[in-house]
C-alpha cells in the first residue's frame, strides 16, 4: 500500500519497555502489535542493557516498521534511577537508528495532548482513548499502552503530515 508508515512506539524503562506498533495511511491508524521488553532486576546494568536491545532488535526484526518514535522522560528525584532511565532511553534510541529507521521524540504532554486531547490526561484516559482508536485491539499492558500511544503521537505528527502541518505553521 501507498503511503503506508508502520511506527514503533517505545516507552523506555529499565525493567519493561513497552513497544507498540502501528501502520497509518492518511488518518486511518491499525493497530499491528504490542508488547514489552524485559530485563532482569537481578542482573548487571550492562546484562539489562544487553536483554533490551536485543528484545528491540527482535521486534523490529519480527514487525518490519519503517520509522519509530520514542517517549522523552522527565527527571526523577532519585539521580541513580534517571541515570540508568537515561541509558535505557538511550537503546530505545540506538536500536532502531542501527536498523536505519528515523527516531522521533516526543515529550510525554505532547503524547497525552495528540492522543487525548490535553497534556495532563490520566493514564486511565489515555488507554482508553489507545482502545477508541485502534478498536479491537488487546494491550499486553499498561508500558505497551504507553508505547501505543506514542506511535499513535507520531502518526498524527512525524512523517508527511507532521512536516505538512510545521510547513504550515499549525504545530
Amino acid at each position: 500500500m501507498a503511503g503506508v508508515r508502520r511506527i514503533l512506539g517505545l516507552d523506555p524503562g529499565l525493567q519493561r519497555t513497552g513497544w507498540g506498533i502501528v501502520e497509518a495511511q492518511g488518518s486511518r491508524l491499525v493497530h499491528i502489535a504490542n508488547g514489552v521488553v524485559t530485563s532482569d532486576a537481578e542482573a548487571s546494568l550492562s546484562e539489562r542493557l544487553r536483554d533490551l536491545h536485543d528484545g528491540i532488535t527482535a521486534v523490529i526484526a519480527a514487525w518490519s516498521p519503517t520509522s519509530a518514535a520514542v517517549e522523552e522522560t522527565f527527571v526523577n528525584k532519585n539521580p541513580v534511577s534517571t541515570l540508568k532511565l537515561g541509558q535505557a532511553r538511550g537503546i530505545a534510541l540506538l536500536v532502531p537508528a542501527l536498523h536505519g529507521l528515523a527516531v522521533r521524540e516526543y515529550a510525554p504532554n505532547h503524547i497525552k495532548k495528540s492522543v487525548v486531547g490535553t497534556g495532563h490526561a490520566a493514564k486511565e484516559q489515555i488507554h482508553a482513548m489507545v482502545r477508541l482508536l485502534l478498536p479491537g485491539v488487546e494491550i499486553a499492558n499498561a508500558d505497551a499502552a504507553d508505547a501505543l500511544a506514542v506511535a499513535i503521537c507520531d502518526a498524527h505528527h512525524g512523517g508527511g503530515m507532521g512536516r505538512l502541518l510545521q510547513r504550515a505553521g499549525q504545530r
